[in-house]
């Protein structure tokens, strides 16, 4: 299948010159100690994610950029949730006040069943409490539970930088725009809002990062001084340009193509394996930073997994050299403290 017509009309609407013509700077902040390392929804591995205890943690343990995903409330403020179905990461099931906001929803293809950021006003959520996503794999996670509430945006920006004055050096945000296609169709446009939000914080290059699964959610990004990531999937494709693969996007062609409006690529930590994609990308201009790594047997290689528990923490120190060795520009952690030991090794 042949993609330069819709690359082109992408990057027309974007209206970027190709990553491989612009600066190493405009591609953000980068470590001269080694690759980026990004707290994946902060240092998830050990604090709830997206609470401001878990952002905190990993800055205080070495994050250079800390991740929020996110999704908008009734009233179109951004808030940071890894989805906008939020059963799993806050205890809303336990307020009998909004049992009659339990629905099932069709998001990006898929039947949702819970409760949706999208229903609910800010004041509402507030009276929510974070909780660990993952139980039976992080219960050590759960003594936090109730502890936190949801953040929104702004507040993980103001967090950003008050934890960048106590320690001496730039924390960026690195947010991503989570199910934009479906948001737009409910009149609660995420970009909007999240270019408001860059220009009245004056963030620049240093202190942001723009990250989406849809092509057509970062063209709506440009123009900001900020840097664009292109995430991509295993499987399938980005849901707002259908006919289009992700395994078509990292070919030499396709990455050709994201860098005409994009200065990143995030690929799955698989994607690299036996694979030029890491050489590939860079000889399009672009940078890498494959996610998610874990430090639980289950997330790992085979060869890397210690004992015999699924949830046992296994040599994840052995699989930060590995992609450390194959030139990545950054890794997307639930672990920050354990990238940035390997880091330094």
């Amino acid at each position: 299948m042949r993609l330069g017509r819709r690359s082109l009309l992408l990057a027309a609407a974007a209206g970027t010159t190709t990553a491989a013509t612009a600066t190493a700077a405009a591609a953000g902040p980068r470590k001269d100690t080694g690759p980026v390392v990004i707290g994946h929804r902060g240092a998830a591995g050990w604090r709830p994610e997206h609470t401001a205890p878990s952002y905190i943690h990993a800055v205080q343990t070495g994050a250079d950029w800390i991740e929020p995903d996110l999704v908008p409330t009734k009233d179109h403020v951004l808030v940071v949730r890894h989805e906008n179905e939020i059963s799993q990461t806050t205890d809303v099931a336990r307020h009998p006040e909004f049992a009659d906001r339990r629905t099932t929803k069709t998001v990006d293809g898929r039947t949702v069943t819970g409760w949706f950021t999208e229903d609910f006003t800010l004041a509402e959520l507030r009276t929510l409490r974070a909780v660990e996503r993952l139980p039976a794999v992080r219960n050590r996670n759960t003594v936090f539970d109730g502890r936190a509430q949801v953040m929104t945006f702004q507040e993980v920006v103001d967090l950003a930088r008050r934890l960048s004055r106590e320690h001496g050096r730039t924390i960026a945000v690195f947010p991503e725009t989570k199910h934009p296609t479906y948001f737009r169709s409910l009149g609660l446009p995420l970009e909007p809002r999240l270019a408001a939000a860059i220009r009245r914080n004056r963030l620049g290059r240093h202190e942001c990062v723009v990250q989406s699964f849809e092509p057509t959610s970062l063209a709506r990004m440009t123009g900001l001084g900020v840097p664009l990531w292109q995430a991509l999937g295993t499987t399938g494709g980005p849901y707002d340009l259908p006919g289009r693969t992700y395994q078509e996007m990292t070919t030499p062609q396709g990455l050709a193509e994201i860098a005409a409006y994009a200065d990143w690529i995030g690929p799955d930590k698989a994607s690299l394996v036996g694979t030029s994609l890491v050489e590939d990308a860079h000889a399009a201009g672009l940078r890498i930073g494959p996610y998610t790594f874990r430090a639980e047997n289950q997330f790992l290689p085979e060869r890397f997994r210690r004992g015999s528990g699924a949830n046992d923490f296994g040599d994840t120190f052995a699989e930060y050299a590995l992609y450390y060795r194959m030139g990545v520009d950054a890794v997307v952690t639930d672990f920050p403290d354990l990238a940035v030991i390997a880091r330094r090794s």
